[in-house]
């Protein structure tokens, strides 16, 4: 059984209104993948730097608490996201904003 949701008469067009092909699929997908990696890298890379001194702090002192190891990384986070949020912000809105000036073009 096959159902239909009365969208079979739409066809997926590029910016230039000719039909989209598989190329111009994977390059918005290659792009949304990066602009993923860009934004969440400065809070990861911040969060892994954190976990690795104090590990190597934990490991030297023979502490093993885990709550040293949460609440720094917390901190730290919460700094990192001050710092870089504004920026993670404009990558987000301007990629946002090429793919909703491609909305038009997609249902030609």
């Amino acid at each position: 059984m096959v159902l239909n949701h009365g969208i079979s008469h739409i066809k997926f067009c590029n910016d230039l209104g000719g039909p989209m092909d598989a190329s111009q699929v994977i390059e918005l997908g290659r792009e949304s993948l990066w602009v993923a990696v860009m934004v969440a890298s400065p809070l990861l890379g911040v969060a892994l730097a954190t976990g690795l001194i104090i590990g190597i702090f934990q490991a030297a002192t023979s502490i093993q608490e885990m709550t040293l190891s949460f609440i720094p990384k917390l901190g730290v986070m919460v700094i990192a996201l001050m710092a870089f949020g504004s920026w993670q912000i404009g990558i987000m809105i301007d990629f946002f904003r090429r793919i909703f000036e491609r909305i038009p073009m997609l249902f030609m």
